[in-house]
């Protein structure tokens, strides 16, 4: 504080720090209320996502030894057929209070499914199950990667943001504030000095005049025991002192 000159410029310019930091920390509590909302919906839903998921997988993998008991061992042909893929992940952004969260997304390619001859001989039906149940997964794991990935970028841009919260609330704004009462003391104990000062001087002028005052009347009272006029301190007389001689009463010099 000792390095901060108590000036009025000061004062006003801390002020304003002061106000911009309210500000600042007023915004990014709200920031922070709304990354709190969106984190605790995040984490419902990935746990609904989890729970559900486990469910879906544990059918798909039972309908798959359905389709194995049918079919036979059918992954060999599935694996010597082509592998273009029909479904894609894509990713994009959502803007969250300023936080940007990727988010994936399936869609389709267009490709037309491979190995059609699986299930002629027997177990078709099986088979189809199998896929439909594992596309099934396939979205649930799109949507468990995209949630939990969200999760932890929100999960950071929370904790920054109650960092910055804490460091305006604690460390900032008080540090301003002492600063802002440091300037005030100063200011009000340089009035007091100026206002000490001025009645000093005030009555230095007072005793000055009383003296003043003093002399005249002396002054006027000496006047009034010889009968003479005292000229006052200061002033001239007006009389012409040449008007007390006469010139023929000196002798005339001769050079």
């Amino acid at each position: 504080m000792s390095e901060v000159p108590p000036t009025r410029m000061n004062q006003q310019i801390f002020k304003a720090k002061k106000k911009a930091a309210e500000g600042g920390h007023k915004l990014l509590k709200k920031k922070a209320d709304a990354l709190k909302v969106k984190f605790r919906d995040y984490a419902k839903s990935i746990a609904e996502t989890k729970s559900s998921m486990a469910t879906d997988a544990a059918s798909a993998f039972f309908s798959m030894t359905q389709a194995e008991y049918a079919a036979g061992n059918f992954k060999r042909k599935v694996a010597e057929g082509g592998m273009t893929a029909r479904v894609r992940v894509g990713a994009g952004v959502d803007n969250v209070a300023g936080v940007k969260l990727p988010v994936f997304t399936k869609y389709e390619t267009g490709a037309t499914a491979e190995n059609q001859s699986l299930g002629l001989v027997g177990g078709g039906k099986k088979i189809l199950a199998v896929r439909e149940k594992f596309t099934v997964v396939l979205e649930m794991l799109i949507k468990l990667a995209s949630l939990q990935t969200s999760f932890q970028t929100l999960d950071e841009a929370l904790k920054v943001t109650n960092r910055r919260v804490n460091a305006l609330e604690n460390v900032t704004i008080p540090r301003i504030e002492g600063v802002l009462d440091y300037i005030s003391r100063e200011l009000d104990e340089l009035e007091r000095e100026d206002f000490t000062r001025l009645k000093l001087v005030q009555g230095k002028k007072q005793e000055e005049a009383k003296e003043e005052e003093k002399a005249k009347a002396i002054a006027a009272k000496l006047a009034a025991e010889s009968g003479k006029p005292v000229l006052a301190r200061g002033k001239e007389n007006d009389e012409d002192i040449t008007a007390q001689y006469d010139a023929d009463d000196d002798a005339d010099v001769v050079f």
